[in-house]
This record gives C-alpha cells, structure tokens and sequence, in this order.
C-alpha cells in the first residue's frame, strides 16, 4: 500500500471524538491534497511521544489536545512567543529534527473575535482559570482589552461567580465561557451569571461547540446579546495549523 509522503495527526488521551480528523480528511478529499493523510493517536502517556516521532517519520505536524498542551512543552526544539507566555502549545511543526511548538488558540480566538468588537467592547469577563482561559486573555492583552477572571473561588487574580452584579455586567461587554459547562451531553447546564443583566450591546462567547447554541449562548441572544460559538475558532484554529505546517 502506497504511504503517504505528509502524515499529520492529533495526540491526547482518550481522543473519541476529533472535529481536527473529520476536518482534514474533508479538506484533502475537497481540496484534492494528495499523498496527506491525518490520523488519531491517542498515547496513554507523555513518555511515549518520542516513540511515536521515532515511529513516523513521515510526521510533519501534529495538533496536540488535552491532556498534553502543557506537558508536551519540554519535548519542543523551539517555542512561539504565545507558547513560551501562555504555557501550553497545540500544534507543532515537525522539520527533520526539530519540533516547534505554537498556540492555535490565540490565533482562533483573535480571527473569531474581530469582526465583532466594537468601540465599546473594551472590558471583559472570563469565565474559568484554565489553558483555554489563559490563551483568550493572552489575546485581549494584545488587543488592549482591560479583562477579570471569574472562578468558583476568590483569590487574587480572578473573582467569583457570585459576586457577579448588575456594575459588573455594565462595565464588561464581552463575556467569555471557557469552561466546559453546558457541553453535551450536560446541556442543562450553564455558568451561574446573572443574565438579566445582559444587553444588546454584549458580546458573548463560548468556546464550547457542541451543542452549536449552549445554554449560556441561549440565555444571552434572549438578553439580545451577539453570541459566538467555539466552532469558528476550531475551524481557523485547523486553518492556521495547516498554514503553520506547510509555513504558508
């Protein structure tokens, strides 16, 4: 059987469902990409990436999911300045050699966020602490947007659910869920915000995108808030990935 000449994939653990697999062997099909092919590689452990390089050396990029976007970082030759701040990589071009280490997320967040704000979008809430959190914050700091974390506890960098009042929805424009509730199948679910306060001059989005209209997504369009999805991103995020690997 003929090998292809470009093999890219994904790791993480347990990987059951990937939107990045659908997405490129859509892409090659549509795109007649020849002798490329994308593949699942879900390693129950950090310490067999050297392995699986060693293994493939077709490989010339890989997306990387949880639960290795911080830990694949000492394996990398060389780190995007987003990577080296934020603290975690999802995609790495192979070059012979060397692996190099970028962060898709703050490039899909900023591409899905643009086209959307508006002169008074300049504070925001982000709701939960975590790499998703870090990489959407990384991008408002470039942007020049002043934002607070929102998180179950009080400490000092972010301030909690419940604390949450009319002031604070007044102040932030754009909100911004990161964490996994609402996501299939605990659909019922949403972030404890007080959504009457929500107007038509907020942005809201989530980064979860399935279901494609979350409950928090939901409860913000009924406020008449502009609301966004995780999709998008996930599609300019697999854009930039392609791009990154074939340096385009």
């Amino acid at each position: 059987m003929h090998q292809p000449h470009n093999l890219f994939g994904l790791i993480g653990f347990p990987l059951s469902h990937s939107f990045s697999k659908k997405y490129f062997s859509e892409k090659f099909t549509k795109e007649d990409i020849q002798d490329c092919s994308y593949d699942l590689f879900p390693i129950e452990s950090i310490d067999l990436f050297p392995k699986l390089i060693s293994e493939h050396p077709e490989l010339r990029g890989l997306n990387v999911t949880i639960p290795y976007k911080e830990q694949v970082l000492p394996f990398l030759s060389e780190r995007s300045k987003a990577v080296k701040e934020i603290g975690a990589c999802n995609c790495i071009r192979i070059k012979g050699q060397e692996l190099i280490g970028y962060n898709t997320d703050v490039l899909g967040f900023e591409k899905m966020i643009m086209p959307y704000l508006r002169p008074y979008h300049n504070n925001a809430l982000i709701l939960g602490t975590g790499g998703a959190a870090k990489a959407v914050a990384w991008v408002f700091n470039k942007l020049g947007i002043d934002y607070t974390y929102v998180s179950r506890k009080q400490n000092d960098t972010s301030v909690q659910y419940l604390s949450l009042n009319r002031a604070y929805l007044n102040k932030n424009a754009i909100i911004v869920n990161t964490t996994p509730i609402g996501m299939s199948p605990y659909v019922e679910d949403s972030p404890v915000i007080p959504y009457e306060f929500i107007s038509d001059t907020h942005l809201c989005i989530d980064l979860i995108y399935n279901p494609a209209k979350t409950l928090f997504l939901a409860k913000a369009e009924a406020r008449g808030a502009t609301i966004l999805n995780g999709l998008e991103m996930l599609i300019v995020q697999a854009e930039e990935s392609w791009n990154i690997w074939n340096d385009l």
